[in-house]
């Protein structure tokens, strides 16, 4: 037989564009693609835990409501914390990380790039399998379909006596899966923190963004595993005859706590972290002053993660410990205000005598300002083991975790938005869109949650899904139930800037803030290699020395 015979012919195929787009997008190991995927999909989960979190508003809205069941109102409760949690605010933080740190530091890629796919379908995997959860979570006798344990899933609640089929067994598998993906995250920022900065880039002229993304990826490591094992645990008991939890059989739900809560509060500061790291980038550049103490920021952060791991237990002063202990949790609690209080002062001091320009990212940072504050005094108050035995399990620890969710990570978040959007995308989102997002959110923010203090003052259990009258709470949950749906109103704004601003916003050209950092060196967005050519470092403030090459920052550091 010939070769002309064994020869395949040419056949026109029919272009396929949007089948190669997807091709690419889907199997993608760059890192900007896969940055962009994460705070894709968080954005997707914020949307419907927002929209959780709006069915347990009108639920509260006044007493003896019936706008869902008891049951309903719980699996609410539990998926929407899960979800904002594991499913919003981890994702879109290690979007930004993903999509920047290679950018700032100067290399092509991350260390680790199917790593990092890899990690990022896991974490898409563990979201999908949670929801899933309402079709498949129904099992025996039909009871049940998705998770109504709370986020946190106390024993003996998740045992099959009090948790019948498989809905918690879907929320144990999808935050195992997506536990291995953060850790997975964590070790590739980790390593290209390390060993893939530029030439002249040392530890001490990395960006602040980098030194907290590299902290935040160590206690990743430290925080996911034990919860991790619990999981594991979790399931042992459930399906292979464990007693790890069940307290009739020699076990400790109390274990379940311990296990929980070295995850839960260093977790807090796993997420606040990078929220810092976006504070740290833009008050200076819109302050038009370099950060003010930079080396005591980076030794703040440093405590901030060690004494992080020591706080776990203030969430369980109810439960009997003894006065040792409960002294120990009090102190540590205390203590780590104190880094945080630094920088406070640091991010007052960067924008005191500056020339500050009220741009949408700095209005959103300066909200974040005050109300990490608020959240901060609150948080040392119920570390206060008296005064948390009074108001754990009330509305007043909602309000408190919400100030600090919501009004720092998320205003700190939604800063960064508008502030990289430019460099991701290559236009500017729309400043009246965004004007009009901050105001809308800031009020909603606040009518819900500082009015929120005041029932839990009052007595208001959490996870109550209706009351009786006449206790004072009526007035105070419609004041609240009303601020949610503004903020409701002011997230739609934000979207919509979002899309109109991809198709019809600004060209944002290479460096629309006049910054300072390398990524802003490059085209917007930028292109597959990321640079050229190597940059060379001589300072903290790279694109400064580069534009005025007559007073650079190499000479003073």
């Amino acid at each position: 037989m010939s070769s002309d015979a064994m020869a395949i012919r040419n056949i026109d195929v029919e272009s396929r564009p949007w089948v190669d787009t997807l091709h690419g997008w889907l199997t993608t190991v760059d890192h900007k693609r896969l940055g962009i995927l994460y705070i894709l999909y968080a954005l997707l989960f914020l949307v419907i835990a927002g929209g959780e979190a709006l069915i347990i508003r009108i639920q509260l809205i006044h007493s003896h409501n019936d706008f869902v069941s008891p049951q309903v109102f719980n699996r609410m409760f539990t998926m929407h914390g899960t979800t904002m949690i594991f499913f919003v605010v981890i994702p879109v933080l290690f979007g930004f990380a993903n999509y920047l740190v290679p950018l700032m530091i100067g290399a092509r890629d991350m260390a680790f790039p199917r790593l990092n796919a890899f990690s990022f379908w896991l974490t898409a995997l563990g979201g999908f399998l949670l929801y899933f959860s309402f079709l498949g979570g129904s099992g025996l006798y039909g009871a049940g379909n998705a998770p109504d344990v709370g986020w946190w899933a106390y024993a003996p609640l998740t045992s099959r006596a009090f948790s019948p089929g498989h809905s918690s067994d879907y929320w144990t598998i999808a935050l195992l899966v997506a536990g291995f993906g953060s850790i997975g995250t964590a070790i590739n920022l980790i390593a290209t923190v390390l060993s893939m900065r530029r030439p002249g880039m040392k530890l001490s002229r990395m960006p602040l963004m980098m030194w907290l993304n590299l902290i935040m990826a160590g206690m990743v490591i430290l925080a996911i595993s034990p919860l991790t094992a619990a999981q594991i645990m979790l399931t042992v008991d459930r399906y292979l005859g464990g007693h790890f939890f069940d307290t009739q059989a020699g076990g400790s739900a109390t274990l379940w706590m311990h296990f929980f809560w070295i995850f839960g509060h260093p977790e807090v500061y796993v997420l606040v972290i990078p929220a810092f790291a976006f504070v740290s980038e833009i008050v200076p550049v819109f302050s038009r002053k370099p950060i003010f103490g930079y080396p005591v920021m980076v030794g703040a952060t440093v405590s901030i993660g060690f004494v992080s791991l020591s706080v776990w237990a203030h969430h369980m002063f109810t439960i009997g410990m003894n006065s040792y202990a409960n002294s120990f949790f009090a102190i540590t609690t205390m203590a780590v205000g104190v880094p945080t209080g630094i920088k406070i002062f640091n991010w007052l001091g960067t924008m005191w005598g500056g020339r500050i320009q009220f741009k949408t990212p700095m209005l959103f940072c300066i909200a974040f300002l005050f109300q990490f504050l608020i959240a901060g005094l609150t948080g040392i108050m119920l570390g206060s083991a008296p005064f948390n035995w009074q108001l754990s399990g009330s509305y007043f620890v909602v309000a408190h975790f919400h100030y600090m969710i919501v009004g720092g990570i998320l205003f700190a978040l939604f800063g960064a938005f508008y502030y990289w959007y430019p460099k991701i995308i290559g236009r500017m989102l729309s400043e009246t869109l965004g004007k009009w997002h901050f105001w809308l959110f800031l009020i909603g923010f606040h009518l819900t949650f500082d009015v929120m203090h005041i029932p839990g003052l009052l007595g208001m259990p959490r996870r109550i899904y209706t009351y009786e009258p006449g206790r004072g709470w009526d007035t105070l949950n419609f004041i609240v139930t009303i601020g949610a749906f503004i903020q409701g109103i002011a997230i739609l704004v934000f979207v919509w800037n979002l899309i109109i601003s991809y198709w019809k916003g600004a060209k944002a050209g290479n460096d629309p803030w006049d910054a300072w950092t390398l990524e802003w060196s490059v085209s917007s967005p930028p292109p597959e290699y990321n640079f050229a050519s190597v940059p060379v470092v001589a300072s903290r403030r790279p694109l400064w020395d580069l534009k005025h090459p007559e007073d650079p920052d190499s000479q003073y550091e």
